[in-house]
């Protein structure tokens, strides 16, 4: 394997790695402020490295004047609407819960497809999605099925999380027409810097600047990991690695993510990695495959 194969793919290794640590980051930081003031604050650092790398790259141009509007709705629903969701529901889900839910994803964007575009399901897709369902009710019910239909099934938190896992699709879906025309990573520089513009209406509405001073040590630690390893320097190495190898070789290393998570959420937050969540977790990610194998 040439030494440059090499590096991408530990650039990939590296976002994955970062994601899937960003969901205790969050934890950490909603725990001290406002999940707005996280948003904000993460973003806020998010745009200063995007833009350098931007810039440094001479890819900087400013949308035409038909894509404003594009960006603005891309920045909400991709930052401002689904940061807040994740932010707002890990105040009660667990990380690890969290990280299992984010990634069926993928089973959203397939039955988005099925009912909008009208794409065909074939029965293996099918069964991915019933499959990813199952593990889900697994994870989030902690093994209890019986709970489903009660007020003990999961925490308000996990069903915010639930939300954004369909926004993402609804986002990703709208993503494609502007990868069509501009680089990954100008892209996203300008869906984030629309993004920050929207959550900084919230802050400043919200009084949100008195929460800053709240953050401790271990607070400000994860608010910069991400800001400047989640919404900077992973996204560069992700679409590095994706302008030069196979989309599905860059995409498998997602299947790691929620294992990070689980491990970092037991190492750092003392949250039980049970059996329960491992097998729920091994159903979505069987699903996902199914879903996305073709």
């Amino acid at each position: 394997m040439k030494k440059e194969k090499v590096i991408l793919y530990l650039e990939v290794l590296f976002a994955v790695i970062v994601w899937g640590a960003s969901f205790i980051a969050t934890k950490l930081g909603v725990q001290e402020v406002s999940p707005i003031t996280v948003v904000w604050l993460r973003f806020g650092m998010g745009v200063i490295i995007l833009g350098i790398a931007v810039a440094a790259r001479k890819e900087f141009a400013l949308p035409a004047k038909n894509e404003w509007g594009y960006f603005a709705l891309l920045g909400f629903l991709g930052i401002t609407w689904h940061q807040w969701l994740q932010s707002t529901g890990l105040i009660t889900a667990q990380a690890s819960t969290t990280a299992w839910i984010v990634a069926t994803t993928p089973i959203f964007m397939a039955l988005l497809g099925w009912l909008i575009l009208k794409e065909k399901l074939s029965w293996g897709q099918s069964a991915g999605i019933a499959l990813a369902a199952l593990g889900v009710l697994l994870v989030v019910s902690n093994g209890e099925l019986k709970n489903i239909f009660s007020s003990r099934f999961g925490t308000p938190g996990d069903y915010l999380i639930m939300i954004s896992a369909l926004n993402w699709a609804i986002f990703s879906a709208l993503s494609r027409r502007g990868l069509k025309t501009h680089p990954a990573a100008r892209m996203m520089f300008y869906v984030m810097v629309f993004g920050w513009l929207f959550s900084s209406i919230a802050f400043f509405a919200g009084n949100n600047w008195n929460d800053i001073p709240n953050l401790s040590l271990n607070g400000w630690i994860g608010i910069i990991f991400l800001g400047v390893f989640c919404s900077g320097l992973a996204y560069i190495a992700w679409y590095d690695a994706l302008q030069a190898l196979p989309a599905s070789q860059v995409g498998a290393f997602l299947y790691l993510e929620p294992l990070v998570a689980v491990v970092v959420a037991s190492a750092i937050l003392a949250e039980p990695i049970t059996w329960v969540s491992l097998l729920g977790g091994a159903i979505i990610l069987l699903g996902v495959y199914l879903v996305n194998r073709n």
